[in-house]
């Protein structure tokens, strides 16, 4: 099991989640739709100053699917590389603990 994370500025999001949906036909996610913050380049604060916000996605998933998940960010990052697109993978520590 692995856990995907998935932040980016919410002008991408539509189009991640569509084509995560089509590359993997029963990915569950939770979606986070507005979060403010700083990342390297600016701030993503909502307002007048600092219009822009990103988004996070959360997915729980089976270690088959993520090289596909890897895959699809590749592309969107190669498509908007200017929209912060940033994943995070983390590995289940002790699978065999687990119930």
């Amino acid at each position: 099991m692995i856990r995907i994370e998935i932040i980016a500025n919410q002008s991408v999001q539509e189009e991640i989640i569509k084509n995560l949906e089509a590359v993997i036909p029963d990915f569950c996610y939770s979606l986070i739709p507005l979060v403010y913050g700083r990342g390297k380049k600016s701030y993503k604060l909502g307002s007048t100053t600092w219009p822009e916000t990103n988004f996070i996605l959360l997915a729980y998933c089976a270690d088959s699917v993520e090289q596909d998940i890897q895959t699809v960010i590749e592309y969107e990052k190669k498509k908007f590389p200017d929209e912060g697109i940033k994943i995070f993978v983390m590995h289940e520590k002790n699978p065999e603990l687990t119930n």
